[in-house]
């Protein structure tokens, strides 16, 4: 069996451009998908898709590892955000065209179900732009709380603490505070909370925050400031009650080996279609097991992704629970075949060979290229803060 071709398909999904690489063989029908979403990148990922592609044609897909070492090494120019989505979306269909070979799902072939069903914690909204980002009023989290609670989820994640500054006002910090009460007077203790800071935060003013919010006993505090502080995330692990989350900027199991041997982190969060793809998930979450650290991958990008992520999940020993979105865009299921049922908020093994599901072609090209809605961010006093 040989790769023939590598080709990458953009669907626009306002923020962000799915980018759906496609691997053909020399078999006929026998082709798979992965993802490679990553924002505001969408022609260098494709690009460095292209320039991965002369490396790989010609090769036995099914030597996942061994390509896997090629698209690494043989360039010279290791590592980076562009470089590793590239792999990550090729090592995903490679992953796909196994398990399809093969007739087994994705996860069988991994080691097999290490659990019986993956819970899924949601996004506030569902992970409507408008509803993540611009939800700001404490009776409007509470009711989208509501929303995910009816939908059968158990956990969600949200973003009430704004853009701030190096240490915080009283007024900020307050305001704040009193949003996540509302998600727990809404959710009660059945309901599991999950804060995003986004990294807008300095390690004091992440502290800040997190000592108004101990009363509502958090799930995990994300991202509390940016991960190229590990001693920062470390200063802020140990100064809060609860589990410290991030890794969704990391890439390659180099980057998380810091991060794990500082314990900066009680979940680890690596990207599927940004990290290196399934083959490096693995090793990283491996890595993580020895840390007594668990895993949670970063997924709000489309539904391959989401479909890498599941099958990772099931066949991971410690992992937590599943990122998803489900209301980016109304035609999301419009564009995808065989999509993994989420039903009250969980989800059971798949059963379909490889990822179990495959692209709708004619309703991807109803979506080309545009660019992403741009998310400008500026701090009371007009200077530039992190997104």
């Amino acid at each position: 069996m040989k790769i023939t071709r590598i080709l990458t398909r953009v669907v626009h999904a306002r923020m962000r451009n799915w980018i759906f690489v496609k691997v053909e063989t020399d078999q006929p029908g026998l082709y798979g998908w992965g993802e490679a979403t990553l924002e505001w990148k969408t022609k260098s990922v494709v690009g460095a898709v292209e320039d991965l592609s002369v490396l790989l044609i010609g090769q036995d897909p099914r030597r996942i590892e061994h390509l896997w070492q090629i698209m690494h090494r043989q360039y010279f120019w290791r590592g980076g955000i562009i470089n590793y989505t590239a792999i990550s979306g090729i090592d995903q269909a490679l992953w796909d065209i196994k398990g399809k070979d093969l007739g087994r799902p994705v996860h069988e072939i991994l080691g097999g179900p290490v659990r019986d069903k993956l819970r899924f914690y949601d996004h506030l909204g569902g992970g409507k732009l408008e509803d993540i980002y611009g939800t700001l009023e404490p009776a409007e989290f509470a009711e989208r709380v509501h929303q995910s609670m009816e939908e059968g989820f158990t956990a969600v994640k949200s973003m009430p603490i704004p853009v701030s500054d190096p240490v915080e006002s009283a007024a900020v910090l307050k305001r704040a505070a009193k949003c996540v009460e509302a998600m727990r007077e809404a959710g009660g203790d059945e309901l599991d909370i999950m804060l995003d800071l986004h990294a807008r935060t300095t390690p004091a003013a992440a502290i800040q925050f997190g000592r108004l919010l101990i009363d509502y006993n958090l799930y995990w505090y994300e991202e509390p400031c940016w991960p190229e502080s590990i001693d920062g995330l470390q200063e802020v692990a140990r100064a809060l009650p609860f589990p410290i989350a991030t890794g969704e900027r990391l890439v390659g199991r180099w980057e998380f080996r810091e991060l794990f041997e500082k314990r900066a982190c009680a979940i680890a969060q690596p990207d599927c279609s940004h990290c290196g793809g399934i083959s490096e998930v693995r090793k990283i979450a491996t890595m993580a097991e020895v840390y007594s650290i668990a895993i949670a991958c970063h997924n709000p990008q489309g539904p391959i992704s989401t479909a890498a992520c599941t099958h990772v999940a099931f066949a991971t020993p410690n992992y937590l629970i599943q990122e998803v979105v489900r209301k980016d865009v109304p035609w999301r299921k419009d564009v995808v075949i065989g999509q993994i049922p989420i039903e009250n908020g969980h989800a059971v093994p798949p059963t379909a060979p490889g990822l179990g599901i495959d692209i709708n072609e004619a309703e991807a090209e109803k979506h080309p290229w545009q660019p992403e809605v741009t998310m400008n961010v500026f701090r009371r006093d007009g200077s530039v803060g992190d997104w």
